[in-house]
């Protein structure tokens, strides 16, 4: 019976937001990932379980169970014109976790910020949601100014069982708009995946991904523990090709540091790096 409720569910909200995506054929980014654990398995991270969920999907969050925050860095294509530094927290209450987050983009002429506000809980021991309001800031220098939006965003995560589990994610719900003449809007886009925990060694994780103007991605990734306190992690998608991998490790159950990288066939490289502390006990 819960099993069934579950998955109507996620029926549900996919046929609501494909249909969203299918109103509109205009669209400006205004969605990033965050975390180099999420990079390194090739930003297949709507069933990750970290800090990071506030920017990968709001409902994982949920899971959390102490305070935690977080910070990234990402050079992208080694320009210094496009970094992107991003930060979160997540703040365990009564009766869900409340979270903090955002991230900025670009250099002195051109950049964006995000920061918003959000809160996780369980529906049920199986099934999660998480909501988000983002507050957008676009600035370019001289006489062009800046720009102020507000969009949001909703997350749903199932557990089938403790270690196969499912997640969607769904950015900028209401199609804001960047600009009023011409009209162009934030994208809207929305993230389906599944992650399958095979041993206390290995996770595999996979996701499609599609936004209102670009084809569906498909990407993968598997992360691998050898020993409590390190991790590798290899992942590939598609639409354009990129692979990435990573290098995780875990200090006294507190801190997490990660780094990362992903190879564009034609761009490049773009390295990753990211810190987690987490006040368990």
């Amino acid at each position: 019976m819960i099993f069934s409720m579950g998955i109507n569910y996620f029926l549900t909200a996919l046929v609501i937001v494909f249909s969203m995506l299918n109103q509109s054929n205009t669209h400006a980014q205004g969605f990033a990932f965050s975390g180099s654990r999420s990079q390194a398995l090739a930003n297949a991270s709507v069933c990750l379980k970290d800090v990071f969920s506030y920017h990968n999907n709001p409902a994982k969050s949920s899971e959390i169970k102490s305070f935690t925050f977080g910070l990234a860095y990402e050079n992208r294509f080694l320009l210094k014109e496009l970094q992107h530094q991003s930060y979160a927290f997540a703040i365990p209450i009564a009766n869900g976790v409340f979270t903090i987050g955002g991230n900025s983009f670009g250099y002195q002429d051109f950049r964006t910020f995000k920061n918003g506000l959000g809160y996780a809980m369980k529906l049920s021991n199986e099934l999660s949601i998480g909501i988000q309001i983002n507050h957008h800031l676009v600035r370019l220098s001289g006489t062009y100014g800046k720009n102020h939006t507000v969009t949001g965003e909703l997350g749903l995560a199932y557990n089938v069982t403790p270690d196969w589990s499912f997640g969607l994610a769904v950015f900028n719900l209401g199609r804001n708009k960047l600009v009023e003449d011409p009209v162009e809007r934030y994208s809207t886009s929305m993230r389906l995946g599944t992650s399958y925990k095979v041993s206390d060694k290995v996770l595999l994780v996979g996701e499609l991904e599609k936004d209102v103007v670009h084809p569906m991605r498909a990407k993968s990734g598997i992360e691998y523990l050898p020993g409590e306190n390190l991790a590798f992690r290899m992942g590939f998608a598609t639409k354009p090709i990129v692979l990435s991998f990573g290098l995780g490790w875990v200090f006294s159950r507190k801190y997490f540091l990660d780094f990362g990288t992903e190879y564009h066939q034609v761009l490049g490289w773009s390295p990753n790096v990211s810190f987690r502390y987490s006040l368990k006990k």
